[in-house]
């Protein structure tokens, strides 16, 4: 793996989960030393997470890990359900009806697995990704998928600050259940409304979280990563 690929891996992933929170400053020196990496490759590594909206320049600061704002949740939310219920109503038109049955079985043992420990729940997060994945493959529409993963990475992100929440889970859960089914169905108009319902209700979750007492501080910081 080239040392540019290595860097901005490495970045992308504690920025998604919250190891760099927003305000933290990138600095060259700190990071190339913290990376293993000379400043060359870094150069090029942050040059790419600033094309995908994880870190911008501030004045008197130089390069830090952008905010993530009640707005920026907004904003994201307006993109997601064009796309997601397109792509859900497309799957259901084009889907394999055989990949959606298999993926409904175990969206229905979840309750089960969310009241298990956290090692446990982890697997109803990477049961998602995988609904994802499938949805993707069944829309065959490069640049919906494109876009798609695009959003995911902003999405992962925000989810932080929630995704704990087991009565939040649990519903979210119920409402995946209901997507899938009818994606099954091939029920394309159920298929986007149910995800429009799914999108209004997460959305609710994450910016009452986001306001809490005890929602992370997402403004900007002097802290600097190392």
């Amino acid at each position: 793996m080239r040392a540019s690929d290595k860097a901005y891996r490495t970045l992308r992933s504690e920025i998604i989960d919250w190891q760099l929170p927003p305000g933290t400053v990138l600095g060259e020196v700190e990071q190339s030393t913290r990376l293993g990496v000379s400043r060359t490759p870094l150069r090029e590594a942050l040059a790419r997470l600033t094309a995908d909206g994880l870190v911008a320049t501030q004045a008197g600061r130089g390069l830090v890990v952008t905010d993530v704002s009640t707005d920026n949740i907004r904003e994201l939310f307006e993109v997601r359900r064009a796309l997601e219920e397109q792509a859900a109503r497309l799957a259901a038109e084009r889907g394999d009806p055989a990949v959606f049955d298999a993926l409904e079985r175990e969206f229905v043992a979840v309750p089960a697995l969310l009241e298990s420990e956290d090692p446990a729940r982890h697997d109803y997060y990477d049961l998602v990704a995988r609904l994802d994945d499938a949805i993707d493959d069944a829309v065959a529409n490069p640049y919906l998928v494109t876009a798609l993963r695009n959003l995911r990475t902003h999405l992962v992100r925000i989810r932080r600050l929630a995704r704990d929440d087991k009565d939040r889970l649990r519903e979210a859960a119920r409402e995946h259940l209901t997507i899938v089914r009818a994606i099954a169905a091939g029920d394309s108009e159920l298929a986007a409304h149910a995800t429009h319902i799914h999108l209004h209700r997460a959305l609710e979750h994450l910016l009452a979280a986001h306001t809490a007492p005890t929602a992370m501080t997402t403004g900007p910081t002097e802290r600097t990563a190392s």
